[in-house]
């Protein structure tokens, strides 16, 4: 069985500072900190086709919605959509 590796990017990898990141890779790199296993979510906005306001949109209503189980942009699909509209 192959392994898949783990992206290495600015914000996933901990080698850049926090201050060198922007407010979405800030806010990514605190939630896979926090919560590992949302890496993949994570990581599927990140790489979504978005600017930079829109990803940081995304990342937030992404990142506010893990206290409530019931908010639809715990499904990065959903807070990608929601961002680009």
């Amino acid at each position: 069985m192959v392994k898949r590796k783990k992206p290495v990017t600015r914000w996933h990898d901990g080698t850049t500072p926090l201050e060198d990141l922007t407010p979405s890779e800030q806010l990514a790199h605190q939630i896979v900190s926090d919560f590992g296993d949302l890496a993949p979510s994570v990581e599927r906005i990140m790489e979504a086709e978005l600017d930079d306001a829109a990803r940081e949109q995304a990342m937030t209503a992404f990142s506010e919605s893990l206290g409530n189980p019931d908010d639809p942009n715990r499904d990065p699909r959903v807070a990608i959509a929601n961002a680009q509209s």
